[in-house]
């Protein structure tokens, strides 16, 4: 809440996405930077990977206003957060959190042992 007031002094808003994820821009440019500074504030939890594209070039001065939003079909996936270390995370046939075992290669490396 503090940080949506505190936006509002410091910048203006230019808009919200499809998650709820606000889009803030400063009122001038910033010293030694050359140019506005551009931010977002989180709907919910801070994930960083929920800003879609049309507004991920904005944030990055890529594009001088946002794209309009692509149309979504229906083979389009919505956003899943990054599931990077939670249980949900990919873990390859062999990992050590899947049972650490797995079938043998013919890239499979063999020791050397002196004396053979």
């Amino acid at each position: 809440m503090f940080e949506r007031l505190l936006a509002r002094f410091s910048g203006r808003q230019v808009g919200t996405d499809r998650f709820g994820n606000a889009y803030f821009e400063s009122r001038g440019e910033y010293r030694h930077y050359g140019r506005t500074r551009r931010w977002v504030i989180y709907a919910g939890k801070a994930e960083p990977s929920s800003v879609p594209p049309e507004w991920h070039g904005w944030l990055h001065h890529t594009t001088d206003a946002p794209l309009p939003e692509a149309k979504r079909y229906p083979w389009m996936l919505e956003h899943r957060p990054n599931p990077t270390g939670t249980a949900a995370a990919y873990r390859p046939q062999g990992h050590d959190y899947v049972g650490g075992q797995r079938q043998p290669t013919a890239g499979d490396y063999e020791a050397w042992t002196p004396g053979r």
